[in-house]
């Protein structure tokens, strides 16, 4: 019986902050890491005291097989672990993180039927904030999903969706960190204007998005409603407010949603 538990082939951004989460939820011996660059695949076990090897060395040995790989080269990469996946006799599941890309056509690329639990997570997941979803095949157990879900623990939330609502639920979490950037660099900028240094107006707009956040999810409240309370009568937010629906800020923000949610779907083609 193997050791090894969780391989990732692939380690990339995301590839690397979720091996790094799942690192601090299990033991590293139990991780394995491979990368098309060999020496980016030794960096990062090095770091994080696990081990390194190729895709075919993952794709035989690993548990949960993470396939940090993008979608216009899922199938090369599924084509080559192929016949050693076919020659497995022990149980396995397959964790595809593929924009895009359904289940299905995994299996159709691999020209059989597995164990495959789909997510879609975001960068931040690299400090721990992350918003994983996750939709799993009838071919996986609930203690398999129950396994995986405590392997990312560290990662961030994680949430279960249906496999036909995850590409617009990912238009939002998975693309929405760099509309939030956006936004925090445009407050920044015009922090720089007002007169402020630009390290003190990235550290208001940063802290101020991160605690915005929380409140937001702590207290359940509607985001109207924790507008409206900042919105004092005659006062400066409301004048600020007026200024961003007025540039049709909302309908800006819907719109790269919609964007996001199209091409994602181009991708699955």
């Amino acid at each position: 019986m193997s050791s090894v538990k969780f391989g990732f082939i692939g380690a990339g951004n995301m590839g690397s902050a979720l091996a790094r989460a799942v690192c601090r939820s299990a033991s590293p011996k139990e991780v394995l890491i491979s990368d098309v660059t060999t020496v980016k695949a030794q960096l990062l076990a090095d770091e994080l005291k696990c081990s390194y090897g190729d895709n075919n060395a993952v794709a035989s040995a690993a548990k949960f097989i993470f396939l940090g790989v993008k979608p216009q080269m899922m199938q090369k990469a599924l084509q080559s672990i192929a016949p050693v996946l076919k020659k497995r006799t022990d149980r396995f599941v397959l964790v595809t993180m593929a924009a895009g890309l359904k289940m299905s056509a995994l299996e159709a690329m691999l020209d059989g039927e597995y164990p495959i639990i789909r997510i879609m997570p975001n960068t931040p997941v690299a400090v721990g904030k992350g918003m994983i979803l996750y939709t799993a095949s009838p071919l996986v157990f609930m203690d398999e999903i129950g396994e995986f879900c405590e392997a990312l623990k560290f990662a961030g939330r994680i949430d279960s969706i249906s496999e036909e609502l995850i590409d617009a639920a990912s238009a939002i979490s998975g693309c929405g960190p760099a509309f939030v950037y956006l936004f925090a660099e445009a407050m920044a900028d015009a922090g720089v204007e007002c007169g402020l240094p630009r390290a003190k107006a990235l550290e208001y707009a940063s802290q101020t998005l991160s605690g915005a956040a929380e409140l937001l999810l702590t207290t359940a409240k509607h985001p109207g409603q924790l507008k409206d309370e900042v919105c004092s009568p005659g006062g400066s937010t409301i004048a600020g407010v007026h200024s961003l629906e007025a540039d049709g800020f909302r309908g800006s923000v819907m719109g790269a949603v919609k964007a996001a949610f199209e091409k994602t779907k181009e991708l699955g083609k």
